[in-house]
């Protein structure tokens, strides 16, 4: 079976991603090994393309879509909820005033 987005073929997990963002996903991540040089040329190309008003919904769009990954696959950033303390109340001394 193959997977269609928007009328373009999706083979991998990151093809989606990059469908769904519009822009390849290491514009935003980065590569392992760039050079300081590679990593503010992408930055810079990355803040081009945010003021461009097609993609001004980008970081919402970001947001959501770490959200939906989160939210399908938790085991994959082993999230465990953290017990809250429980609240103390402060011990009055004395005559109360």
């Amino acid at each position: 079976m193959r997977n269609y987005v928007c009328g373009h073929r999706a083979d991998t997990p990151q093809d989606f991603a990059e469908l769904a963002l519009g822009t390849p996903v290491e514009l935003w991540l980065g590569v392992e090994g760039e050079t300081n040089e590679e990593r503010a040329a992408r930055l810079d190309a990355a803040r081009d393309i945010l003021t461009d008003p097609e993609y001004r919904g980008l970081p919402d769009d970001l947001v959501r879509l770490a959200a939906r990954v989160v939210e399908d696959h938790p085991d994959l950033f082993n999230v465990v909820p953290l017990a809250r303390p429980a609240r103390r109340r402060p011990v009055r001394r004395g005559a109360a005033a």
